[in-house]
């Protein structure tokens, strides 16, 4: 059984953010968007509670696919608010965490709604620096294999994680570029030392919501299209996270 943890009055203590009003599963989904954490707990959890609605940080636990607990709780933007959600899941018994956010395209051969899974990340966000990242961080090498086995994707490796939604520079994302990252986002590296930190496992999925042109014009995924993609990639992560992993 992958077991939960009931909330209680210790939990509360442990956790200042987040107030939790229902059990906690073991294994969590970690979206950025608290609207996207409801639309896929309604996909992914039969029954769904919620967990926490404190903050606006709305997250959800219920019964996945496989029968057993699984909780789905948005992080909010950036590697400061990520970092702290994580923190305290870990510290209520969070032991396995996949990230399932967003990304813009770097290299040309992704397209609007390809899935990329994250296996290391360009620190560049002030969080992770905090952390202590030195360069790069890593996620949990079993759950991304999992992770990629899951979503069928060839799209795995390098990503980059900063500060910034709207970079006023295109010579940043071109130098990200020819380092070999694949994608930019925010919050992926401050997942990776946390967790790394506390020896939990952590993994991340990404759908590219953004590509842009060699002068750096953006262009932006639809509304339906990014609906679809995004309940794939939940049901990828969620599937990564049903086995436990030799090295957790």
């Amino acid at each position: 059984m992958q077991g939960s943890l009931e909330s209680s009055a210790v939990n509360h203590v442990c956790a200042i953010h987040l107030r939790p009003t229902a059990p906690l599963a073991e294994r969590v989904l970690l979206p950025g968007d608290p609207g996207r954490a409801l639309a896929l707990a309604q996909h992914l959890l039969s029954e769904p509670r919620m967990f926490n609605h404190h903050r606006g940080l709305w997250g959800y636990t219920g019964t996945a696919s496989d029968g057993e607990p699984l909780t789905i709780q948005s992080t909010g933007m950036g590697g400061p608010s990520a970092a702290i959600v994580l923190h305290e899941l870990i510290e209520l018994g969070v032991r396995r965490a996949i990230r399932v956010g967003t990304c813009g395209a770097l290299d040309p051969e992704l397209s609007l709604g390809d899935l990329v899974v994250a296996r290391e990340a360009i620190a560049a966000d002030g969080a992770s620096a905090a952390l202590g990242a030195n360069g790069r961080t890593r996620a949990n090498p079993s759950l991304t294999d999992a992770l990629t086995k899951a979503a069928s994707t060839r799209h795995d490796g390098l990503i980059v994680s900063t500060d910034l939604f709207y970079e006023p520079s295109n010579e940043r994302n071109g130098s990200w570029r020819a380092e070999g990252a694949l994608a930019v986002e925010m919050e992926a590296s401050a997942l990776f030392a946390v967790g790394a930190a506390a020896g939990v496992a952590v993994a991340c999925a990404l759908i590219v919501t953004d590509t842009f042109d060699p002068n750096g014009a953006r262009t932006r995924i639809d509304d339906d299209s990014l609906v679809s993609a995004v309940e794939r990639m939940g049901r990828a992560a969620a599937t990564a996270l049903q086995n436990p992993l030799d090295d957790a």
